[in-house]
């Protein structure tokens, strides 16, 4: 069954095993030569699961991937129970009110910030970060969708995915915009360079400001 489309691949709620699994399929691209689109498909789907893989090991909460398909261009993981933290924030989950506590939401933005941190000082850049791509499960945040990541030590892609955080925060829980200062408080406990990240971000915010002027 497939429960969302997006630009690059289609994810399916499927079995693996007799668990409830997903499957993240990276569909062909009619206006790429077919050898081109199978050859970037495929190097596409290795990339991601070893990020996805990667940062799991370091300590950063990802579905356990259980297969890598690179003929089909498709990655079968674990399903992650649990809500976005888009939903958790907005207080709605699925029809369901949910109040959050002031110290848990600070708790869960530190949270968030430190395995930002810890992949940021281990030179994974997870490409897209936004509160869509962090779910929730018991007392875990766990990360998905890597499919822009990759492996950088440039503190430019770094400052780009704090900004892009910031911009979902804009955006979606433009509320909440006083507290992420939580997130770059974890983020700054867990990553001895943040203070050069934090600047770089400022400086692509002022660069967005001229562009618009």
């Amino acid at each position: 069954m497939i429960i969302r489309r997006g630009a690059e691949a289609e994810i399916h709620l499927t079995t693996w095993l007799g668990r409830r699994a997903i499957a993240k399929h990276r569909v062909p691209k009619k206006y790429r030569l077919p050898i081109l689109d199978n050859a970037l498909r495929a190097a596409r789907t290795k990339k991601e699961a070893k990020l996805i893989s990667d940062a799991r090991r370091l300590g950063v909460s990802t579905p356990i991937i259980y297969d890598i398909d690179l003929k089909e261009h498709k990655i079968i993981m674990e399903y992650i129970d649990g809500p976005r933290l888009k939903d958790i924030l907005t207080q709605v989950q699925t029809q369901v009110q949910v109040q959050i506590d002031e110290n848990v939401q600070k708790s869960l933005l530190r949270k968030l910030g430190s395995a930002i941190g810890i992949l940021h000082k281990n030179n994974i850049v997870h490409g897209d970060l936004t509160t869509s791509n962090v779910l929730k499960r018991d007392e875990d945040l766990y990360f998905i969708d890597f499919s822009l990541g990759d492996i950088s030590d440039d503190i430019e892609a770094k400052g780009v995915d704090i900004h892009l955080l910031m911009e979902a925060f804009e955006s979606t829980h433009p509320e909440l915009l006083d507290e992420f200062k939580y997130v770059l408080e974890g983020y700054s406990n867990e990553f001895k360079a943040a203070s050069e990240v934090i600047k770089k971000v400022d400086e692509i915010v002022n660069r967005g400001r001229y562009m618009r002027a």
